[in-house]
């Protein structure tokens, strides 16, 4: 199993934190979408690393058009010298329309033909293979010398997608070469709802699951004290409720029938009570979408629970362990 570490916010230290992780012994290291342009710090990342893999953990794949990508994708793939991985989501509604001022409709489909697209660029320069891609979504026909940058030596770079619906999760296997597991699942929905749709999208594009990456971010609550352990469990049932709140993932509480908790959780993130939020979250909610261990069991209690669902994972602990501590939990986790 690969042990990554996902990383927020960090534009001015992506080196620093590339550096460290490298130095540490993870395998990738992700940088995501929120107050800063991923690709950036993988750019700067790239020349300051040698080993590790370099991803983004996810970029906004519908605030931006499949040609864009292409670039953007091809020249990080080209100055990591085939270290980068990319991480692409497809956010919710509100964010691309009134945020992103993007287009919405039927996300899954869109997805799909955003990522055929990407491709089909990427072999008009890899396979000097005409660009004629015409679909429902998006159109590229055009391709001139001048703008073409050839083969890329290392290749195209994989493609990593988010989902947590049973369609897009489809879309995933169709498509992509990794899926990308939210931090809001459950070992149960993973085995009834997300592996079986993963097959079937892989078995639709006549592939199996062989050399197919699933990258799991579990959350963890632990402490070596009464009091750490109530900071990490506020932290984490903090983080659950306002995933929980968002109708969207309501289907994985609808597994558990815990449909009701969304609703609650909506009504109060409207309200703006978002500190209250947590208390909604109970002990068995709590432990269906967190490992609640001690901090040496760590390691034996997230491979007891994913270790044949993820071939690689980064755990989502609040508040983070020093390097010291998460050290020998990355070394055993990837024996």
């Amino acid at each position: 199993m690969q042990i990554d570490y996902a990383s927020e916010d960090v534009l001015l230290d992506a080196v620093a934190t590339s550096q460290q992780a490298e130095a540490l012994g993870y395998q990738g290291v992700w940088f995501g979408e929120t107050q800063h342009d991923p690709f950036l710090s993988v750019a700067l990342a790239a020349p300051s690393t040698s080993g590790i893999e370099l991803g983004t953990g996810v970029a906004i794949a519908f605030a931006r058009s499949p040609m864009t990508l292409a670039v953007t994708a091809n020249d990080l793939q080209l100055i990591s010298k085939g270290r980068f991985n990319l991480g692409l989501g497809s956010q919710v509604k509100p964010h691309i329309t009134r945020r992103f001022s993007m287009p919405w409709s039927r996300p899954a489909a869109r997805m799909r033909e955003f990522v055929l697209a990407m491709r089909a660029i990427w072999r008009s320069w890899h396979d000097d293979e005409k660009l004629d891609f015409q679909g429902d979504f998006y159109t590229h026909t055009l391709m001139t010398p001048f703008f073409n940058p050839g083969p890329n030596p290392y290749g195209p770079p994989k493609v990593f997608l988010a989902a947590v619906g049973d369609q897009m999760t489809h879309v995933v296997g169709e498509v992509a070469d990794g899926f990308l597991a939210h931090g809001f699942t459950t070992e149960r929905y993973l085995r009834e709802v997300t592996l079986p749709a993963l097959a079937r999208g892989r078995q639709a594009a006549g592939l199996r699951m062989d050399g197919f990456q699933i990258s799991g971010l579990p959350f963890v609550v632990t402490g070596r004290t009464e009091k750490e352990i109530a900071v990490s469990t506020a932290a984490v049932k903090e983080q659950i409720s306002f995933y929980a709140s968002t109708p969207a993932y309501r289907t994985v509480l609808d597994l558990h029938g815990w449909g009701d908790l969304q609703t609650e959780l909506t009504a109060l993130s409207k309200a703006g009570k978002w500190r209250e939020m947590g208390d909604l979250i109970d002990d068995d909610v709590l432990n269906a979408f967190a490992v609640v261990t001690e901090p040496d069991q760590i390691a034996s209690a997230v491979r007891k629970r994913f270790g044949d669902l993820f071939t690689r994972l980064h755990l989502y602990v609040k508040p983070p362990l020093e390097p010291g501590r998460i050290k020998p939990i990355i070394d055993e986790l990837q024996d």
